[in-house]
C-alpha cells in the first residue's frame, strides 16, 4: 500500500489550503482514511479521518473549519481546511487503517502565517 499526499503551503491566517492523498496498492472494501498532523515538540495528533462508510471523526482543534471528504472508487481523499489559524502549522499525514494495519504517507508541510 502507497499514499501520496498532495497539496500544503503556506498560507496566511484566516485563508484556506487543500490537502489531497492517493491510495494505491492493496485496498480492503472497509477503511478509514484521513489526516494527522505533528507540530515540533508535540505528539501526532487525529485532524480528521473517514471510513469508507461515510462515519467521520474530526480532532476537537479543528470542527467546523476543516472537511473532509472522500471518494471510495479512487481511493482518495481531500481534506480542505478553511479559516487556518498559525496553531495549524504542523506536518500533516495521511493515514490509511484497515484490518489492523495503519500505512502513513509521507508529511506535508502546512504553514500558518499570523
Amino acid at each position: 500500500v502507497q499514499l501520496q499526499a498532495s497539496g500544503g503551503g503556506l498560507v496566511q491566517a484566516g485563508g484556506s489550503l487543500r490537502l489531497s492523498c492517493a491510495a494505491s496498492g492493496s485496498i480492503f472494501t472497509f477503511n478509514v482514511m484521513g489526516w494527522y498532523r505533528q507540530a515540533p515538540g508535540k505528539q501526532r495528533e487525529l485532524v480528521a479521518v473517514r471510513t469508507s462508510v461515510g462515519i467521520t471523526t474530526y480532532g476537537d482543534s479543528v470542527k467546523g473549519r476543516f472537511t473532509i471528504s472522500r471518494d471510495n472508487a479512487k481511493n482518495t481523499a481531500t481534506l480542505q481546511m478553511n479559516n487556518l489559524k498559525p496553531e495549524d502549522t504542523a506536518v500533516y499525514y495521511c493515514s490509511l487503517g484497515m484490518r489492523g494495519n495503519t500505512y502513513w504517507g509521507q508529511g506535508t508541510q502546512v504553514t500558518v502565517s499570523s
